[in-house]
């Protein structure tokens, strides 16, 4: 089977909804929770310190899956203000029900397409980081165009990023990684932190997939670019 040609007009997304059944606590947690710690897409600039009720450098994550190491990362950086975006609703559910456990003031989530969310809600320059963690690689040869990480989306990325801040990916694909480290180098407004890929983070936590494929022997890549002053 090959890919049908998309419609004029319309982007090619970097997913699929494939949302899957929730949980009975999930569904509970979109019903209950989404008023506290959601942001509903609209197509206009958010104030960000009314959001939080607070001026605090804002992290936006893209496609937290389950949202395990983004709970953690924001439990762990209350100094900071994080936004998630994820389409997929069971891990949404799943963020939302950690949210409330940890009582996680410092964090927002949104269930929307993260490239309109970046082109419409987020103001230019409103960023301290941006975090990518495992974004589906779309390893077969006729899917890479659907990758996430491409030159124009990451030229929208740097408009997003305050000068200083930091934009972070990591994969387990070594193709991807070498696409990424690419075209990240390829951007004219941001710089490498490493020379090639960067060292993880202490920040960011080994996930209990990525620490079983260690021990497999598989690799795992983190690319740490900064804006340009």
């Amino acid at each position: 089977m090959t890919d049908k040609p998309s419609p004029v007009g319309r982007p090619i997304r970097s997913f699929v909804l494939r949302q899957g059944r929730m949980s009975v606590a999930q569904q509970r947690a979109h019903d209950t929770l989404r008023a506290a710690y959601a942001i509903e897409y609209v197509a206009q600039p958010l104030d960000l310190a009314a959001v939080f009720g607070r001026a605090a450098p804002i992290i936006l994550e893209i496609g937290f899956g389950m949202g395990d190491a983004t709970a953690a990362i924001a439990a762990a950086r209350p100094e900071h203000d994080f936004i998630g975006i994820e389409v997929h609703g069971p891990g949404v559910g799943s963020l939302l029900l950690q949210t409330e456990a940890r009582a996680l003031n410092n964090l927002k989530i949104i269930q929307h397409d993260a490239v309109e969310v970046l082109r419409d809600m987020i103001p230019d320059g409103s960023l301290a980081g941006v975090h990518i963690f495992f974004p589906d690689p779309w390893h077969k040869t006729r899917h890479n165009k659907r990758r996430l990480i491409k030159p124009d989306f990451v030229a929208q990325l740097a408009r997003k990023l305050a000068p200083g801040g930091y934009l972070h990916a990591a994969t387990d694909w070594e193709d991807y990684a070498i696409q990424i480290l690419a075209v990240l180098s390829a951007e004219p407004a941001l710089m490498n932190s490493a020379d090639g890929y960067a060292p993880r983070p202490d920040y960011r936590p080994l996930t209990k997939f990525e620490q079983r494929g260690i021990r497999l022997g598989h690799g795992v890549w983190d690319i740490v670019f900064r804006k340009r002053d």
